[in-house]
């Protein structure tokens, strides 16, 4: 922890009680001043979210390096109001701080004395520098924003001296100081957690995940726990970047109810929420959207299921109760439990995937792999889709099947057409108005399609001369070019729409680089007509300079393929949509991915093309496995 301070300056001291242990853990630059053995506590460890830290006040008589550095380290813990880091600071100082923002650094804050504007160690001022290498802001909203990698930190902390608390001698204090809390990466990973809050996409009963940073302990401005601070995001609305394309069903100004200190599941795994006077004449219909908001958000905070949510005016009296299976009316993802894992084989065909059948003839029914496994010793069966896709004349390169299952849509093999066609025999190709005139088909020609879960379908033209972003209302039609705001002189090699149809992953390609864009999907008018752009793209994997592929592998979370910035191999890795990594950090790798699928229940295997391996499969809590040896393209529905 104390190497998160660049040099460390002074003495930083941390006590740490462990819930429940019995046992007293400390952990700094210094030593408590009293008997026993000392004992690090990791500030990056998951589990340490039971660990409590407490703040050391400033010392009499402490030098201004003492100060600074004990502010720094007084901005890690879980003091309430922060009462001991205020007491670094003037009483005007103290007054004006507000800790709601965070500045995440890579290795925390470094402070060095800048004497270059006081005039000795007797003046009446002396200034830090604090730099370090910033990792990103969390906003007053919660929002997490990635930092640009050729970003860097440089601020200030001015010292004066002032009066003993007594009114004799003179204590440095901190009189000017940066915005919010600085926290080095490991202590913000311990104190704070990504937590999906739900509102509805515009127009639609489908929820929609916004991420969120919150405090996993107790908040130290407000006292909320975990569970009322997640409940208190909810109601305060959905970030600024989703804003424009979702709605709360809560209605504005509605707040918890004055009296509510703290909310906790019962022994039910139930929740009662009293709110306040601005919830109380909401009918049954719009209460029970209310409460699915909170409920889905809840799912993030237990492993357990949520049973109910209970949702109380400020009378007392019961507004609705929505149980687990109602909510499930409004799930973000409507799809099968057991979606099914779609390739093009070998002959350039529709294939699926399957590790709990048998061919019709006993057989495995694989055509090149009939004993591959998935990595659970499981016999990988694979059999050619019914209709066009599956035995048609038409080959194809890549392929996206429809959220239901019930569509499939192809680009052909040279790259310069789309089809789409029922999955049902008898069915017939229809090729669509979407063409590419792109020579190379190698740099050019169409990306593989996606669909939302609206019933649209996307692709994108990478010809160099004329790149450009099409849907297809319903699949079908004339296909509407999508403006793309901030893409400048980008191409887009690769489009990943989300279940919600809200937001779009873009793997955008420009000065030899590709990168990954999350962007905003935003209509005006209504029904198949409606007019609708990609605006806002903002970074998706910062930490990436070179990302070969994406999918959606949860409702805020993408798995990527790519090269990290100064890296030399390919990782593959978790991230979440607002560009912070995932908790569940980076994967197995695997040689040579071109393609990757995933889907949002993380019990269904990753999926990925290899150009050494073929078509290879990654179980929950398993290694990567060959499951087809000959083929190219995997996809989940989507």
């Amino acid at each position: 922890m104390g190497a998160e301070r660049g040099r460390g300056l002074g003495k930083l001291l941390r006590v740490a009680v462990v819930l429940g242990s019995g046992a007293v853990l400390v952990s700094g630059c210094a030593s408590m001043p009293s008997s026993g053995d000392v004992h690090g506590v990791s500030a990056s460890q998951r589990a340490d979210s039971q660990v409590q830290v407490y703040a050391v006040p400033p010392r009499p008589g402490a030098d201004p390096n003492e100060i600074v550095s004990g502010f720094l380290e007084a901005m890690t813990s879980d003091d309430p109001q922060f009462a001991i880091a205020r007491q670094y600071l003037t009483a005007k100082a103290a007054r004006e701080w507000e800790p709601s923002q965070v500045t995440v650094l890579a290795n925390g804050p470094d402070p060095q004395p800048n004497r270059s504007s006081d005039r000795g160690a007797d003046s009446a001022g002396f200034t830090f520098t604090v730099s370090g290498k910033p990792v990103a802001v969390v906003d007053k909203q919660h929002a997490y924003q990635p930092a640009k990698p050729q970003d860097t930190y440089n601020q200030t902390i001015h010292l004066v001296r002032q009066s003993g608390q007594d009114g004799t001698g003179k204590e440095w204090r901190i009189d000017a100081l940066p915005e919010g809390l600085l926290l080095g990466q490991s202590d913000f990973q311990r104190i704070y957690r990504s937590v999906n809050t739900y509102y509805f996409a515009a127009g639609q009963d489908r929820l929609v995940a916004d991420p969120v940073y919150l405090r996993q302990r107790n908040d130290p401005e407000t006292q909320m726990n975990l569970v009322t601070q997640t409940v208190q995001s909810v109601l305060d609305g959905p970030t600024n970047w989703l804003k424009p394309v979702v709605t709360s069903k809560f209605p504005s100004g509605t707040e918890l109810k004055s009296d509510t200190e703290s909310l906790a599941l019962d022994d039910r795994n139930a929740l009662k929420v009293p709110l306040n006077e601005r919830a109380s004449n909401a009918d049954e219909a719009q209460c029970k959207r209310m409460a699915a908001q909170l409920l889905f958000t809840l799912r993030d905070l237990t492993t357990t299921r949520i049973s109910q949510v209970e949702l109380d005016r400020a009378n007392g009296s019961q507004l609705c109760v929505l149980s687990g299976d109602q909510a499930d009316t409004y799930a973000p993802d409507r799809m099968s439990t057991r979606p099914g894992q779609y390739f093009v084989d070998a002959g350039g065909h529709v294939a699926r995937m399957r590790a709990d059948a048998v061919g019709s003839d006993g057989s495995s029914g694989s055509t090149d792999s009939p004993s591959a496994t998935d990595g659970s010793d499981t016999p990988v069966v694979t059999e050619q889709v019914p209709g066009p896709f599956g035995k048609g004349e038409q080959q194809m390169r890549t392929v996206a099947v429809s959220r239901d299952e019930k569509r499939a849509a192809g680009v052909s093999a040279d790259g310069k057409s789309l089809f789409v066609a029922p999955l049902a025999a008898g069915a017939e190709l229809a090729r669509t108005p979407v063409t590419s005139d792109g020579k190379d088909a190698k740099d050019g020609g169409l990306s593989a399609p996606s669909w939302d879960g609206r019933g649209d379908l996307w692709v994108a033209d990478r010809n160099p001369a004329k790149s450009r972003l099409l849907r297809l209302a319903q699949g079908a039609g004339e296909p509407q070019t999508v403006d793309v705001a901030g893409l400048g002189g980008g191409r887009i090699e690769q489009v990943r729409m989300s279940v919600d149809g809200v937001r779009v992953a873009l793997l955008v390609s420009e000065g030899g680089r590709t990168t990954l864009r999350i962007g905003r999907v935003e209509r005006t008018g209504d029904g198949d007509k409606s007019v609708v752009s990609v605006v806002e793209l903002r970074a998706g994997a910062p930490q990436m300079e070179d990302v070969t592929a994406v999918s959606w592998a949860g409702r805020s979370r993408l798995v990527v393929v790519g090269k990290e910035f100064g890296g030399v191999s390919q990782q593959l890795r978790y991230v979440q949509t607002d560009g912070s990594t995932s908790a569940s950090g980076t994967l197995p790798s695997v040689n040579k991915v071109t393609d990757v699928a995933a889907t949002d229940d993380d019990r269904m295997p990753l999926v990925a093309h290899s150009q050494e391996d073929g078509i290879v499969r990654l179980p929950p809590g398993a290694n990567w496995r060959t499951a087809v040896k000959k083929g190219s393209a995997p996809a989940y529905p989507g």
